[in-house]
């Protein structure tokens, strides 16, 4: 569905590079990056830790390709998987021609979230995002704008809200004032370097996310085992991993009752997605400390 491709021909004005999104988990930066794009390329869960991975989503019209990298919530790591979703979040750092720094208007800690942007040590521009400005009263607003601006490492402050895509045309401005002259990465048709399948999967996780209480969102992990294209459908079969048998028991629940509503609903979002009929077969199987097993976390997707 998504391939690369280089463009060989372009205006000499053309404008492109690499704009990351940081900062604490739920400060909105998928809803921002979904917004951005036009499209559902990340999932999204009012829980934490929702983003696992790098996502990159491409914004492409006649002068400029923006390729936007949705990152993991900055924490403390406790697991190996913590540690490789963190390596995402160097991964974009390193690459990053502009840093968006997502600062949640309805988290009342500004000096913490200063301490965290600051952390991050950035050599590029930095645009600090005031977000969730539907949240919250005018003057925590004004406040906000007003200590980000005085910060060394800010170029520029903008108040948004991503969920009701306000604000967003300033910020496409902002961002171009420091965006570099050159060539698109990819071809100006794709909306991302990430495969189909991979796209898949996050959907049933956020269902999970979604149907799912307490530990077991964040003890499970979807890998897609098949993905092929029939002539009326698309068949696709996927692993539910979990961290106990337990947590098993709680997905499939009662004669079976859960794992239905799950594939049901996951079903649904994929055909939305893909635009085509799907067939969605679902299995759950037991890896006990997936978390923290190198060799499990390649298999499902964690380089």
């Amino acid at each position: 569905m998504f391939t690369v491709t280089t463009i060989t021909s372009m205006q000499s004005d053309f404008q492109s590079g690499f704009v990351a999104l940081f900062g604490k988990p739920n400060a909105g930066k998928s809803t921002l990056l979904n917004a951005l794009v036009g499209e559902k390329m990340a999932i999204v869960s009012p829980k934490v830790q929702t983003t696992r991975h790098r996502i990159k989503a491409f914004l492409n019209n006649d002068h400029y390709q923006i390729v936007f990298s949705d990152t993991p919530g900055i924490i403390e790591p406790k697991y190996k998987l913590h540690q490789k979703m963190m390596h995402q979040v160097k991964n974009a750092l390193e690459d990053a021609d502009i840093a968006l720094l997502l600062y949640d208007l309805t988290d009342p800690d500004l000096f913490e979230a200063d301490d965290l942007f600051a952390s991050l040590r950035l050599k590029v521009p930095a645009i600090v995002i005031c977000n969730k400005v539907d949240a919250v009263k005018p003057p925590l607003v004004k406040e906000a704008i007003k200590f980000f601006k005085e910060k060394s490492y800010v170029k520029e402050v903008i108040a948004i809200s991503a969920a009701q895509k306000s604000g967003l045309d300033g910020l496409i401005e902002k961002i171009l004032k420091f965006l570099p002259i050159g060539m698109p990465f990819f071809d100006t048709e794709d909306m991302s370097d990430l495969p189909t399948k991979f796209f898949v999967s996050e959907l049933i996780r956020e269902k999970i996310f979604e149907i799912f209480h307490e530990e077991v969102p964040y003890h499970t992990a979807v890998l897609v085992q098949e993905f092929k294209e029939k002539t009326t459908l698309i068949k696709i079969q996927a692993d539910i991993i979990v961290h106990r048998e337990t947590q098993k028991l709680i997905v499939i629940g009662e004669k079976g009752k859960m794992i239905k509503r799950l594939g049901t609903e996951a079903r649904l979002e994929i055909e939305k997605f893909l635009e085509q009929k799907v067939f969605l077969e679902l299995f759950v199987k037991v890896r006990p400390k997936w978390r923290d097993d190198e060799l499990k976390l390649r298999e499902y997707g964690y380089q």
